[in-house]
């Protein structure tokens, strides 16, 4: 009788970890779950200041449509004036930064425009 040695046992990989591995497939799913987060985030700060549709857009200067495309990760192509106003309306400023890699972060603030306001709950 002979023994059989083996040795450790690789981890199968998840569904996602190959999916991932497809440089085409990382690039989409990056780019939509950027899109997720900033819905959610956008969601979340509405639900917390008890702030419609509706006020929301006014206060940014937007259409409902706007607000309500980026509530539902629909809205492509946001100028950063746009998310500056968003922002602004409720109540934050909003910031852009940028990283070369091995180098130091570089941050700007962006400006909302005039013609968006802060709501008041």
């Amino acid at each position: 009788m002979s023994a059989t040695i083996k040795g450790p046992k690789k981890k199968a990989k998840s569904t996602v970890e190959r999916f991932l591995e497809d440089p085409e497939q990382k690039r989409i799913f990056e780019e939509e779950h950027q899109e997720f987060l900033l819905s959610e985030l956008i969601i979340a700060l509405m639900d917390e200041d008890h702030i419609s549709v509706r006020k929301l857009a006014e206060a940014a200067g937007v259409s409902p449509t706007v607000i309500q495309a980026l509530r539902s990760g629909n809205k492509d192509n946001l100028t950063l004036s746009t998310v500056a106003a968003i922002a602004h309306a409720l109540g934050y400023t909003a910031s852009l930064t940028l990283k070369k890699k091995g180098e130091k972060q570089k941050s700007v603030t962006l400006q909302a425009s005039k013609k968006s306001n802060h709501v008041h709950s």
